[in-house]
């Protein structure tokens, strides 16, 4: 993995603040290969690019989502050396859709490193209208209790992308909207997929077998609308750009 040198670069404290862990976990992640060396600048300081970025955010999801430090190392040979920050986010948002639906209630200590940086008030009520977090009644503090003891109810699969697109420069109104595209618009061919699953299958099958077909099924159309996707809004983005 290069960096590119037009491109911001991270310290070490700057890149583990981002991905929301400490500096020793990046450097026991680098000790293991699991992380490509920095890019050695003046005075021997280590420059992190938006690859290792994305790396070490694909390496902590693969880690929640149970794999070992092992089976995360094959995992990572198995992908092409000169994977972008765009690819690896995409194969990141892969993983992090087997990710179970369940929610967590943490404090906004806990929150803010897990986002990578502070979250200030304006930061939260957008994180809440995504959906992303919700303000969970915490009645162990009075009323009067600072800030950091306040209790929010976090979608951990969505929180990385929440904030992300708090960097988005869109208006607030348009990241609603383009949400309440994509859930209509998923919602509508998770319906159709069903009714085609289910006229396949037929009405005497069991629900073992129905099961088993599901999950055979379910990464193949995971993978067919994300790479459908992918390859649509760049045909969309060219045409739009072909006509200003």
């Amino acid at each position: 993995m290069t960096t590119d040198t037009d491109e911001p670069t991270l310290t070490v404290d700057e890149l583990a603040a981002r991905a929301g862990v400490t500096v020793r976990t990046v450097r026991f992640y680098s000790s293991k290969g699991l992380l490509p060396p920095p890019v050695i600048g003046p005075r021997r300081v280590g420059h992190y690019s938006q690859e290792h970025l994305a790396r070490l955010a694909l390496i902590e999801e693969l880690q929640r989502q149970g794999m070992t430090l092992a089976a995360i190392e094959r995992h990572l040979q198995q992908l092409p050396a000169d994977l972008s920050a765009q690819d690896l986010a995409l194969h990141r948002a892969v993983v992090a859709s087997w990710a179970p639906d369940a929610a967590e209630d943490v404090t906004r200590e806990e929150l803010e490193r897990r986002a990578g940086r502070p979250l200030g008030e304006e930061d939260l009520e957008r994180l809440v209208a995504m959906n992303v977090i919700g303000r969970a009644e915490d009645t162990s503090h009075s009323s009067d209790s600072p800030a950091s003891s306040d209790s929010f109810r976090v979608d951990p699969a969505l929180l990385a992308l929440g904030v992300q697109l708090l960097d988005v420069p869109l208006a607030h109104e348009s990241i609603l909207a383009a949400r309440g595209v994509l859930l209509e618009h998923s919602r509508a061919a998770a319906r159709e997929l069903s009714a085609l699953l289910r006229e396949a299958v037929g009405e005497h099958e069991s629900v073992a077998a129905v099961k088993s077909l599901s999950a055979h099924m379910q990464p193949l159309v995971v993978q067919a609308l994300l790479t459908t996707f992918q390859r649509s809004l760049k045909q969309e983005l060219r045409e739009w750009l072909k006509e200003s």
